[in-house]
Order: C-alpha cells, then structure tokens, then sequence
C-alpha cells in the first residue's frame, strides 16, 4: 500500500443498538459481533496488515448492566472455541493490551491459553484491548518510568522511548483508526497511539462492517495525505 499502512485499530461499536433495529436483544448484537471479528481479522491478514487492534472492552464498560457485563465475558469463550483453529492455520498471533486481574478466571483462561497457542504465529497480530483504559495505560507507563528513575536509572527520556512503557511496546503507532457505527468520538482508546492516524468514523454498525466496508476503509486511507506536520515536495 501507498502509505504503508501497518496498523489498523478499530473501535467495533453499535452491536447493541444493530441488534434492537433487528428487534433482537443487545447480547444477539455482540454475538454477532464475534463473528464478525473472525471475518475482518482474516480479510485484514489477507489484505497484509501486520497489526489489528481491536477495541473489544473498555475500563468504562464495567458501568453498563451486569447481565450485560457477564455476557460480554462469556464471548472470549465462543470466539476462541469457534476459531482460533482458524487462527493457527492462518498464522495469526493473538496478544492483548488492557488489564487481566479484573476479569473472570473462564474468559482469563481462554485470552491466556489464544495467546500461549499462538505465540510462535508469524502472520498478523491480532490484538484484543480487553479491560483497557488509554488514560490509565498513560499513568501506568508514567509510573513505570518513574520507578527506574527513582532506583537510579539515568534516563533522559525520549518520546520513541516512552512509547517502550506502554501496553504496545514493539506494535508500531497506529495509522488508520476505523470507528463503526457513525459514533465520532476516540473513547479513551490509544491516546499516545492515535497522535498521527487517520481517522474512519463509518456508518455502519459493528455486525454489518463487511469486508468490501473494510476494504473501502483501506481505499479511502490511501487517498489520505500523511505529511505528520510537514509540508509535501
């Protein structure tokens, strides 16, 4: 591609409200949205993308109904047991970004075991932000950094090297950051990350973001001008 795109994020929304336009309830949206995880992660390593970061659960999401919440756990379950066969025979690794300790031991099991199976993959990243909060993965990282300095590490940090703290230390920033479902708004989703990507916000909700939508994602990121400050020759 043109602009050498390696990373794509996405924030997968309108599951719920997609579901009620079908007259379904809120879960039927999500497990379709599982499904469709499975079909763009396998068009976008097919299309070469190296990263694909998905926005799969925000520290915020602790707030919505608890039969809601349990739901939405129960999915890393469905998605692995459904297709991480798939996964591996398309040499896909799957990594995390977020925090594990908050979530239930079942659907902790099922993320651990997905990102143990397929650590030697060589194919596409496919990265699940599970528990994950930009503004706290910031402070973390902050804190980190603080912690060596106060134990006597001489460290005249650099912006690359602060990127080195954080949750995606040895992922590249992100270029293009596709949000479904018309919503314009980043969410507390990769601040540092984001500081020059392109943004998609799409119409359609997460359950009908086909291949040919993500396709014209990618076509309209081509005809994007990426100067990041400068001026082009």
């Amino acid at each position: 591609m043109e602009n050498s795109l390696a990373h794509v994020a996405i924030i997968m929304d309108g599951n719920g409200r997609w579901a009620k336009k079908q007259g379904k309830v809120r879960t039927f949206g999500h497990y379709e949205g599982v499904k469709n995880v499975r079909r763009i992660a396998i068009h976008a390593n097919e299309r070469g993308v190296r990263y694909l970061t998905l926005y799969a659960f925000s520290t915020e999401n602790w707030k919505r109904p608890k039969e809601e919440v349990g739901y939405l756990m129960s999915l890393p379950k469905i998605f692995f047991e459904s297709y991480l066969k798939e996964l591996m025979e398309k040499n896909i690794r799957v990594t995390m970004i977020g925090s594990l300790k908050e979530i239930p031991a079942e659907a902790r099991k099922y993320f651990q075991g997905a990102i143990e199976r397929t650590k030697e993959n060589t194919g596409m990243v496919l990265c699940f932000a599970l528990n994950y909060g930009s503004r706290r993965e910031i402070v973390e990282a902050a804190k980190a950094y603080a912690a060596e300095v106060a134990a006597g590490k001489e460290n005249e940090l650099s912006e690359e090297e602060f990127s080195s703290y954080l949750q995606t230390a040895g992922m590249p920033d992100v270029d293009l950051l596709i949000r479904t479902s018309g919503e314009e708004r980043i969410s507390n989703f990769l601040l540092y990350q984001l500081a020059y990507s392109e943004l998609i916000f799409d119409e359609k909700a997460w359950p009908e973001f086909d291949e040919d939508e993500f396709d014209k994602c990618l076509q309209e990121y081509e005809r994007r001008n990426r100067r990041f400050g400068g001026l082009n020759a």
